[in-house]
């Protein structure tokens, strides 16, 4: 069972990477270094609203997979 929570605990990582990734594509790669840009908030619309929930749900994922593991 310990292997199966790995590996779920590999690809959900790598899954969460790549959405925080994909998130900071708009604001250039300054930003990713942590450049300030002169960020302006505004509404989360159509896929960035859904990329910031799938964001957010990988991590709660992420923590209760490393919760489980550390359990067991």
């Amino acid at each position: 069972m310990d292997t199966y929570l790995y590996i779920a605990l590999i690809i959900t990582s790598i899954a969460l990477v790549a959405s925080v990734v994909l998130q900071s594509k708009g604001a250039g790669l300054g930003s990713l270094a942590g450049g300030d840009m002169g960020s302006i908030f505004t509404a989360r619309r159509g896929i960035e609203k859904t990329l910031f929930w799938v964001t957010t749900g990988l991590g709660a994922l992420f923590f209760i997979l490393c919760l489980v593991i550390v359990a067991v």
